[in-house]
Formats: structure tokens, sequence, C-alpha cells
């Protein structure tokens, strides 16, 4: 009996042991690789003992007799019907050979490589004009020059230049700042000149 009038007076069922077959089959001269390896679990006895330890052990009766019995095989369990679903509508390609994955990590560097780029033009752009004032004048460094500075003065308007200026602010501060060393021996404040 509940203490509510809606509860229904049966007890619930308990939670299922077993998933339902797949509503996902799968597709022509395509094997089930998830379920290749599965098997019925036995079934359990409720009343029956559980096994002991002493059960496994074998008398050892020679160097190379085994000292426990094999343990028996892990059950697999069964894929999440989402996985089934994924394999049914997305059947795994072969696959890549050699030059398939070669291939992948090229992109895989370029776009490393692009990103890189790109966050480097935006956030230090004056790495460029300081780059460019350092090299002999000619009409290559000249123009990298002008256009640096077209860059750099556009990016200050966003504000990109700011993090930049933050961390070298921060370095500078921590480059002038005097650190003082005092003496923690009593004896430095009788008669003698503090150290710093």
């Amino acid at each position: 009996m509940s203490d509510r009038p809606d509860d229904p007076d049966a007890p619930l069922a308990p939670f299922p042991t077993a998933l339902p077959v797949s509503p996902f089959p799968p597709l022509e001269g395509e094997a089930e690789p998830y379920l290749e390896d599965a098997e019925e679990p036995a079934p359990v006895d409720a009343a029956a003992d559980p096994p002991s330890m002493a059960a496994e052990i074998e008398p050892v009766e020679s160097a190379a007799a085994p000292v426990h019995a094999p343990l028996p095989p892990a059950h697999p369990a069964q894929p999440h019907p989402v996985l089934a679903l994924g394999r049914f509508a997305f059947p795994p390609g072969e696959p890549p050979d050699d030059a398939g994955v070669a291939a992948r990590e090229r992109r895989w560097t370029s776009r490393v490589i692009v990103i890189a780029t790109v966050f480097l033009l935006v956030f230090n752009g004056v790495s460029i004009q300081n780059w460019s004032r350092q090299q002999a004048p000619g009409w290559m460094t000249t123009t990298v020059r002008r256009l640096a500075d077209v860059w750099t003065e556009q990016l200050a308007l966003l504000g990109a230049d700011q993090p930049r200026e933050a961390v070298r602010e921060a370095y500078e501060r921590a480059r002038d700042a005097r650190w003082t060393i005092r003496d923690p021996s009593p004896l430095a404040g009788e008669g003698g000149s503090p150290k710093g």
C-alpha cells in the first residue's frame, strides 16, 4: 500500500537483463561485427550456492600443471542502439592505405600552419615591422615595412595589439622591479646595516 492513491498496487518488474533484437539490421552482404563474438550467457540459478574459490583451484601435481583453472570468457555487452544506427546509416569504408594516411597527415599539417600563421599575423604583426626595419634597405624591405605599418595600424584600431602590449608591459615591470632581500637573523638590527 502506498501513500498516494494514484500509485499502482502491483510491484514494478525488475530491470530487463537482455536487450531486444536490434531494429537496424545489417546491410546486404555485411556481417554484424559487433555481434559476431556475442554468446548467450549461461542461465544463473538463484537458489544454487555461488561457486567457491576452492572449486576453481586444482591441486598441483607437477611443476607444469596450472595453479588455477582458466576463467570463463567475458561476455561482450550488447551494442548501444545509437552505434547500431550509425553503422546502418553510415557503413564504415575501407581503411585508408599508406597514401591516404599520408594525404590526411599533410592536410592536418597544412591546417595547423595556416591557423598559426593567421594567429601570428593578427596578434603579433609588430614583429613584421621589427624584422623589416632590421633588413638592408631595398625595394622589397621598403614594401614590406609600409605594408606592415598599415597592417599594424588597422589592427590597433580593432584592439588586437592589446594582448601583446599587456604581456610586454608585465614583462618590463617584472624586469625593472627591485627585489630586496631581508635578513631574518635577529642580529641584523643590532648595529649592522641592513642588507638589500
